[in-house]
């Protein structure tokens, strides 16, 4: 088990390390046009299974809601890690700070939130952690809207309108890579 762990934490710091590498590019922050905040930044997301073949994996609302809330903070550690101003810096370290602050309760309740879905799915929450972190940055290096999608999520989740990181959608909804869909209505 400390074995996978000590695998899993080797494996992000690679991916994250490889992120930073911007062979020949500079990755920055430039800021995009500047919207008033809203949830319009998210990838697009591939489209359910057929009903009959989700039922036995599917999440109801609120463990879905709960999974999301970890995917979006673990997104945008991602960001806060990867993205960096034209000097280098990090673009989003203070921003991150904030919304640390702002959501800490619930980021809080969301851990134990998980940790019982963990027991009740049979998963291992650290795993799909890391698994959020490591597919993030994959993104990086492949979407050249990394850092202003995970502006405008900042944006959003930072508004005063939110209220709620359940109101916050991932910038990508890594759900449908990971086998964790929606039920379906019924």
């Amino acid at each position: 088990m400390i074995m996978k762990l000590s695998q899993a934490a080797l494996l992000l710091t690679g991916m994250l390390g490889l992120g930073g590498c911007t062979l020949g590019q500079t990755t920055s922050a430039s800021a995009p046009a500047n919207k008033p905040p809203a949830a319009d930044y998210q990838a697009p997301v591939p489209a359910s299974p057929p009903a009959t073949n989700i039922r036995a994996i599917c999440y109801n609302a609120q463990d879905l809601s709960a999974y999301r809330v970890r995917m979006v903070q673990m997104e945008l550690n991602v960001a806060t890690l990867q993205c960096q101003n034209p000097n280098g810096t990090r673009a989003y370290e203070t921003t991150y700070a904030a919304f640390v602050q702002k959501y800490q309760s619930e980021l809080t309740a969301n851990t134990r939130n998980l940790q019982s879905m963990a027991g009740r799915k049979r998963f291992n929450m650290d795993v799909v952690v890391t698994e959020f972190a490591n597919r993030t940055a994959q993104h990086v290096q492949v979407d050249k809207e990394f850092c202003a999608r995970s502006k405008r999520a900042f944006d959003w989740a930072m508004s005063p309108q939110v209220s709620s990181l359940a109101q916050v959608p991932p910038p990508y909804d890594l759900g449908p890579d990971m086998n964790v869909w929606p039920c379906p209505a019924q």
